[in-house]
């Protein structure tokens, strides 16, 4: 007989790539060489200037609460960044710093929808959105995405879904995690329109936004006030450990929010704001981190359809490949299982990011070193003879 109750809400699906990342941890405490291309994680460090500035604040002695809705400073150098970066205008009161984009998302979800409300995301898709909502009892509605619309959900989707059965919100990600796929100028704004037409709380995730290739993704801000726009500094700042985000918050939305967070964190850690402040000085070095990318980019797009990898999404932002695996399995789990014990790479199986496709379909990180992109496809044509 036992006492320990576990709730139903706890039950939700594992996030898979960190539990790759977990047997890849435990494969290198036995002395193996791992190439991590499961997680989306940036290998470069933070910006020098991030490091001092944390450096500096810890010999000023004291750590402390700040105000719940961030550092006055930081509020007011994320609008800024706003004009500087898109050319728009956006009050550092409508701003508000969270504990990564995950906080982000939970303040979000809390603030705009009571349970058994209905939220529309793109499959694939990030797969902590239908955690995190399945875990508040939201109801998730996927839009499945294919390559007649480029991999990116389209307004029409959004309507048909909300005439079905009404929608109560909608979640996107542009530049998209798993595919890359980045929506339009003209895409976007029509999604922002139509949300706005039918009553939809639209929650735009720009987490990738400087991380593109070939044109600039748009902030839904550009287009709607309605929106709500998550934000962090862990992939184009390279501050994954540090968990610092934020948010763009329509004006009513500003006070729930400041309430919701100063009950579930008090406030983002002290040192993490400071250092995130200082970051938006580092540009020169962060554009060559990105060049990084694209360079690693371009060479997995010329040599993996050289071993028979060569269907993938587009790819237009992130640092991702979704690759098509038909040709050497229908079982993406096992492939990546594989793949990690016999060949040394760590993928994250489709299933993490599609339950109903997933399974012929892996993610491939390329934010290493080029070096590791090299030595990952090398050790792949070795393998898939």
């Amino acid at each position: 007989m036992t006492f320990n109750r576990i709730s139903r809400r706890s039950d939700v699906a594992p996030f898979m790539a960190m539990d790759v990342l977990s047997e890849a941890a435990a494969l290198e405490r036995q002395g193996r060489r791992i190439i991590h291309m499961e997680v989306g994680e940036p290998a470069a460090p933070p910006p020098r200037i991030v490091r001092e500035a944390a450096i500096a604040a810890l010999g000023g002695g004291r750590v402390g609460y700040t105000e719940a809705l961030g550092l006055p400073s930081l509020r007011a150098a994320i609008a800024r960044s706003y004009s500087d970066l898109y050319g728009i205008e956006v009050p550092a009161e409508r701003v508000a710093v969270t504990t990564g984009s995950s906080g982000g998302f939970i303040l979000v979800f809390l603030a705009c929808f009571d349970p058994g409300a209905r939220i529309a995301i793109s499959e694939p898709g990030y797969p902590a959105y239908r955690n995190l909502l399945e875990a508040l009892g939201l109801e998730t509605v996927a839009l499945p995405v294919s390559a007649a619309t480029r991999y990116a959900v389209t307004a029409e989707m959004i309507e048909a879904a909300h005439r079905e059965s009404g929608l109560d919100g909608v979640l996107l990600m542009s530049p998209a995690n798993p595919s890359g796929t980045m929506l339009t100028h003209d895409a976007l704004a029509e999604i922002c329109a139509t949300c706005e037409r039918l009553g939809i709380q639209f929650i735009s995730d720009e987490i990738y936004h400087g991380l593109t290739y070939e044109r600039s993704a748009d902030t839904a801000l550009a287009f709607s006030e309605r929106s709500v726009v998550v934000n962090s500094f862990s992939k184009y700042y390279c501050m994954t450990g540090w968990r610092i985000g934020w948010l763009v918050l329509p004006e009513e939305l500003v006070r729930p929010i400041e309430r919701l967070q100063q009950s579930l964190a008090i406030s983002v850690p002290y040192l993490s704001q400071l250092a995130a402040a200082a970051a938006f000085g580092a540009r020169d070095e962060l554009e060559a981190v990105r060049e990084g990318y694209a360079e690693n980019r371009a060479y997995l797009l010329g040599e993996l359809p050289n071993i028979g990898m060569t269907d993938f999404h587009p790819a237009d932002g992130a640092f991702y490949l979704y690759a098509d695996i038909r040709r050497f399995s229908n079982d993406s789990a096992a492939f990546c299982k594989r793949m990690l014990e016999e060949a040394g790479i760590a993928a994250t199986p489709g299933l993490d990011f599609d339950r109903a496709r997933g399974h012929q379909t892996l993610r491939l990180s390329f934010a290493g070193s080029h070096e590791d992109m090299r030595e990952a496809v090398a050790r792949l044509a070795n393998w898939l003879r």
